[in-house]
Order: structure tokens, then C-alpha cells, then sequence
């Protein structure tokens, strides 16, 4: 039975925590939600309503036991509450922040469909793990064996990071590879810091390195070191680079200057934040600052660059999409705190060239409609007959989404399994790949997806490589 004092949800109503202003918050780069109040968050946990059949956590990827940990929250259990969530989550505190809980747990969440407002899901999450690291409850990686067997990690994402945690905390050697200076991956690199601050990511990345684990970085795989070698050094090798390549637009004009992928622009803002000097935005290339800024595409990464332009100082942004509002794939959320701090959206618009001569000065437009569904069952759009129209752009950012590099020419391993998509092939159960001892997990096994469930198939790999190397020391001991 539910304890007495959960299943508020009739008499209180549903609570975000408190969001900074619009014109204050558009002026830095600071995360734009306040901190749950300890009554508060107690409060918001007490209105679950305890289900027999939590829809909650069967839509969470990662299967969080989110009914009996918010029921810990609303009984000021938070030690306990913390410790569960970690159990099935190695970073609640980053989920807590960029999951978008609105596709996910909130959406699914019973009280929400009958009518009641969905528990504040992620917003709990957040604060149970922000105050286990201030208590001091996050404790440090000590695993209670040191093992011989070693593993080497491509990718410090976080797919790679939630395997290495796995990993090191049984005692495996675990030695982590990544092309870029800081370890993090798109959470270092590529989300804003208003929605993920620097510091949450890079102290898991010192809890790690605390913890044993070796980072390699400024390591480019094919060029600083062979995958070959890779292979020789470790007992196992977990692929977990991510997908990079941009997916792009042509048209008259698409060479420009002044036209640029959404994550080169994410990346030279994060690098100025982090206080790294960055040519491109000191010759103002990645800058928007007094700029008519227009950005393409309608996913969540068209959010982080339509809002990073807000803050470098545009004098207007402009986000087009080829669908509706209600068709659109990124976070409800998220466009709402756009538009707040003066995005302008305009719907149902494709780009069809870009006009300039040494420089980019507007989009050539088309208006469009929605038609039948395609195989997806998502309407298909399509262009109005003599509707084209050029908007004022002197940045453009194309934000498009991700496709897999083609790793088994870059890395020189013309047998490595990759599916027709380009994907590395691997097994979605034990996430092994055909060649022996080689796992991948994350986007560049699903295509671009959810940080979430490159965490889930990092620590599902992790435990598929300890079976693996369990089985082999068995194998030798007899």
C-alpha cells in the first residue's frame, strides 16, 4: 500500500522549480533553472501516485525506479533515494538536467494522462543527486579487487563514460580514448551550458580519474594511434565514438561564407566558455553577436544553437522548420524557453538556396504543407507552388542532425561491421560486434539519439564485457 502521504496529485498541483527571467537569463550562459527547495521537492514527490505499473520507468531507457525513489524523496529519505537512483543510473544529475522527461517518463506518467499534471520527474532527479554531491554521499570509485584484464574505451561520451564506470568499480583496467582535450564528449562540447554547466560533467570525468582510470586524449584513432593496436593492448575494446558527420543541405549559395554546422558553432561557444582562446569567434565566423541569425532544422540541437544566439547577442534569430509546431521532434520545453527569450519560429518553411556574393545575406525560402503520412506515419511536407521568399540571414546554422563517420576507412579496418547506414553492426542484447572482443554502444550503433540511452547501452556493454571476461577466467583457471 502507498504510504499516506503520497497520492497528492488531487490536492497539489503540479510544480516546476522556478525558472530565472527571460531577459536575465538570455544574457549568460548559466542554467536557467533554480534548485528544488527540500519542501519542495518533497512536496512534488508526494503527488506520484505510487502505480501498480509504473509507465514511468517502463519509458525510461535506463528503467529507473522512479516511483521508490520520489517515495523516498516525499519521506525525507534522500541518502536512500540517491543510492537507488544510482543503482540504475550512473549520472542522474545530467539526465535529471537534459533528458527530455516531456517524451519520456513525464510524458508517460499516469496522473498526466488523466488529466492532473505529470510528477516533476526530472526536475527530482536533479535535486536528489545535486544534494548527495554537496552531503558528501557520492562516494568515490573503489572497486574491492584490482582485476589484470584491461579494456580500452573509444569515445569519452557518455556511452564510454557509463561503461568505464561499470568497468573500473569491478576492478577492470579501463583506459578511455578521445580525439578532443576534455573528456564529456557532446555534453562537454555540444549541449550549452545553460542546460548542462561544465562543472557537473567534468567532475563524474575527476571522479573516474579518481577512481583509476586513464584518459587518452588528443588521440585520434587511425592517426595517433592504430585500432589495431588498440585491439593488442586491451582484452576487450568498447566502440563508443558517437556520430560527428553532419548531415547537409545544397542549393544555389550553399558554399558561402557565413553558413555553418550546428556543431562547429555549439563547439566554438562551449570552447570560449570554458575560456580557451577560439579564432573563429574572434574573427566573428562562429559569432552571432548583432547578427540576423537564421537556423535550420527543428531537433533539439536547432534549440541549443537558436538560444546560444540569443546569448552571443543577435540582433534576431530565426528558426525554420519544414513541419508544424506539433509535428516538430525537439523538446516542447525547450521551444517554449526559446521563444521566451525571443526566438522567432517560423513554421513550415524549407530552405532552397541562400543568396549572397561573398557572404551570406539571406535564405531562399519555400512555404510548405503538410500532406499524407510517409512510412514514418509523420505527414509529409510539401512545397506551395510560387511561395518562395528570402529571409534576412547574416549567419546561418544549419542543424540538420548527425550521420556515422565512415570509421572503417578512417581507422584502416576494412572488417569492421557496419550496417548499410553506416552504423557499426553489433548485437543490441550484448552489443558484441563479429570481430572478437569488440562492442560498441550508442549513436554510433543506434544513429543520433538520446544521451540517455547511450548511458543505458554503456553499462549494459560493461556488463556484457564482464561476462565475457568472467567466462575466459574461468576458462583458464581450469
Amino acid at each position: 500500500m502507498p504510504k499516506q502521504w503520497m497520492l497528492k496529485f488531487v490536492e497539489v498541483g503540479r510544480d516546476m522549480p522556478p525558472k530565472r527571467d527571460p531577459d536575465e537569463r538570455k544574457k549568460d550562459f548559466n542554467e536557467i533553472y533554480a534548485e528544488f527547495a527540500r519542501a519542495k521537492a518533497q512536496q512534488q514527490a508526494s503527488r506520484c501516485s505510487q502505480c501498480g505499473v509504473p509507465f514511468c520507468e517502463a519509458h525510461c531507457p535506463l528503467h529507473n525506479n522512479i516511483p521508490d525513489w520520489l517515495l523516498m524523496t516525499a519521506e525525507d529519505r534522500l541518502q536512500e533515494g540517491y543510492l537507488l537512483s544510482q543503482e540504475t543510473n550512473t549520472f542522474p544529475e545530467i539526465t535529471g538536467r537534459i533528458c527530455p522527461q516531456d517524451r519520456l517518463c513525464e510524458g508517460n506518467c499516469v496522473i498526466e494522462q488523466a488529466g492532473h499534471g505529470t510528477v516533476t520527474i526530472g526536475s527530482i532527479e536533479k535535486y536528489l543527486t545535486d544534494t548527495a554531491w554537496e552531503k558528501g554521499w557520492v562516494k568515490p570509485i573503489a572497486p574491492q579487487v584490482d582485476r589484470q584484464e584491461s579494456v580500452g574505451i573509444i569515445g569519452a561520451g557518455p556511452g564510454g563514460l557509463a561503461a568505464a564506470d561499470r568497468l573500473r568499480r569491478a576492478g577492470v583496467q579501463v583506459t578511455v580514448y578521445d580525439r578532443h582535450d576534455r573528456a564529456g564528449g557532446l555534453m562537454t562540447y555540444g549541449i550549452p551550458s545553460f542546460k548542462l554547466e561544465k562543472h557537473v560533467v567534468q567532475r563524474r570525468v575527476q571522479q573516474l580519474i579518481d577512481g583509476g582510470v586513464t584518459f587518452r586524449l588528443n588521440c585520434n584513432v587511425g592517426d595517433d594511434i592504430a585500432f589495431a593496436d588498440i585491439r593488442a593492448r586491451h582484452d576487450a575494446v568498447l566502440i563508443a565514438t558517437g556520430v560527428y558527420k553532419a548531415r547537409d543541405i545544397g542549393g544555389p549559395g550553399a558554399g558561402l561564407p557565413g553558413i555553418v554546422q550546428a556543431l562547429d558553432y555549439l563547439t566554438a561557444s562551449n570552447r570560449l566558455n570554458f575560456g580557451d582562446k577560439v579564432p573563429e569567434m574572434e574573427s566573428g565566423e562562429m559569432s552571432a553577436e548583432g547578427k540576423n541569425v537564421v537556423v535550420i532544422g527543428g531537433g533539439d540541437t536547432a534549440m541549443d544553437c537558436v538560444r546560444t544566439a540569443i546569448r552571443q547577442g543577435a540582433k534576431s534569430v530565426k528558426c525554420l522548420y519544414r513541419r508544424d509546431r506539433a509535428n516538430m521532434p525537439g523538446s516542447k520545453r525547450e521551444t517554449a524557453n526559446a521563444e521566451e527569450e525571443g526566438v522567432e519560429f517560423v513554421w513550415l518553411t524549407a530552405p532552397k538556396g541562400f543568396v549572397g556574393e561573398s557572404h551570406v545575406t539571406g535564405v531562399k525560402v519555400a512555404r510548405m504543407r503538410l500532406g499524407p503520412p510517409d512510412v514514418t506515419g509523420r505527414q509529409s511536407p510539401e512545397e506551395i507552388e510560387g511561395s518562395t521568399y528570402t529571409e534576412k540571414a547574416d549567419l546561418v546554422v544549419k542543424a540538420l542532425g548527425f550521420q556515422p563517420e565512415d570509421l572503417p576507412t578512417l581507422w584502416g579496418e576494412p572488417d569492421l561491421p557496419v550496417t548499410r547506414w553506416g552504423t557499426i553492426k553489433a548485437d543490441f542484447r550484448t552489443f558484441r560486434t563479429d570481430m572478437p572482443g569488440v562492442y560498441a554502444v550508442g549513436d554510433i550503433v543506434r544513429g543520433a539519439s538520446l544521451v540517455v540511452w547511450a548511458i543505458a547501452d554503456g553499462q549494459a556493454a560493461a556488463d556484457s564485457i564482464l561476462e565475457q571476461l568472467n567466462s575466459e577466467s574461468r576458462a583458464a583457471a581450469q
